[in-house]
């Protein structure tokens, strides 16, 4: 292994909606927060915790509900060679869940949103175009090299099993 190659960082998130019958909760986040917009709940995997246990741990925390019977639907990976980083966000969706919504969440705003009316809310463009893959049947694969430099995306592909 070249010592390039061995100075990789990678991070590891998760995302996980959480559906109630024809509705999904979504997270208001704002700008001072980071990238703003509805988003997903989830977060950044903590060593030594599995996937699905960071899952329901970031669920837990930005909202309040305990989420249970994950399934996975697919993995989205952000590349940066010119920083040797590696940004990888496992994706879950659940329809079990218990518990009260947070009064006054950490990350933003709660809301319930109607599917069928979710995408006409304003989100980051890559939240927007992998939320219909959780209600597809199968899972997916986002890959994209993202060029820091240049500031665009150099190459990328979704596939969908």
């Amino acid at each position: 292994m070249t010592s390039k190659h061995s100075d990789i960082k990678v991070v590891m998130y998760t995302m996980c909606i959480v559906q109630d019958e024809d509705r999904i909760l979504l997270i208001n986040r704002p700008e001072k927060l980071g990238i703003p917009g509805w988003i997903g709940p989830g977060g950044k995997v903590d060593f030594p915790e599995s996937l699905t246990e960071g899952a329901i741990r970031e669920v837990r925390e930005e909202t309040g509900l305990i989420v249970k019977d994950l399934i996975y639907k697919g993995l989205d990976e952000y590349v940066d060679p010119q920083k040797n980083h590696r940004y990888m966000v496992f994706n879950y969706i659940t329809k079990t869940f218990e518990g009260e919504l947070l009064e006054n969440p950490p990350e933003g705003e709660l809301k319930w949103i109607p599917i069928d009316e979710v995408m006409d809310y304003p989100m980051q463009s890559w939240f927007k175009r992998r939320l219909p893959f959780f209600f597809e049947e199968g899972t997916f694969e986002i890959y994209e090299i993202w060029d820091e430099e240049e500031q665009r995306t150099i190459k990328e592909s979704v596939k969908r099993t």
